[in-house]
């Protein structure tokens, strides 16, 4: 029982204190569960991200039911998932009630603007312990470097290219040099 109010505390902290959601909200995720807690580790967080990324609903969600799972099942997927959640809806659910203009005020647009700020830096910090851990391989660095110049130009030049359509490419050509290649080599020498 400990374990489901750890895991339902720790992902209610990241709900309730984390804009700017799910890429934002990455960088504690894995400050919480991989580095603090060790629920699971850096790989799985990885994986378990990009994961997030290609299946419907928001990354840090998948992230949470993801590790609830691991530590405690489809319980503990259950609680996680629902510890995330349930801040954010609280605190929209308080603002529609009280207040209808929210955002028309001013202190609160300045805060927003700030946190637009915050938020960036989150996404920029998560992007970055990412590439650190990232293997020290050509292939993975040059599509992640052509993914990253392509939307570059997309949002400088006002391209009409979406970033799905820019991540089914990697993935074909990923998939492409991966049946060429043949499968990489493990620790132990042997192919799986």
């Amino acid at each position: 029982m400990n374990i489901l109010l750890d895991l339902f505390l720790t992902f209610a902290k990241i709900g309730l204190f984390t804009f700017g959601g799910g890429y934002a909200m990455i960088s504690m995720i894995e400050n919480n569960c991989v580095e603090r807690k060790q629920w699971i580790t850096h790989d799985e967080m990885m994986n378990a991200t990009v994961i997030a990324e290609s299946t419907p609903g928001p990354i840090a969600i998948n992230c949470a039911t993801y590790t609830g799972y691991k530590k405690s099942g489809f319980i503990g997927a259950l609680v996680a998932t629902f510890g995330l959640v349930l801040p954010s809806f609280v605190v929209i659910y308080l603002i529609s009630m009280f207040l209808d203009n929210f955002l028309e005020l001013t202190l609160i647009a300045n805060a927003f603007k700030g946190i637009k700020i915050a938020v960036g830096i989150l996404i920029l910090d998560a992007a970055i312990t990412m590439i650190k851990k990232m293997p020290k391989k050509k292939l993975p660095r040059t599509i992640m470097a052509c993914s990253c110049i392509a939307m570059l130009c997309s949002n400088i030049f006002a391209w009409d290219f979406s970033s799905i359509r820019l991540m089914l490419i990697a993935a074909v050509v990923s998939l492409t040099i991966f049946m060429i290649n043949g499968a990489p080599e493990q620790k132990g020498g042997a192919k799986k």
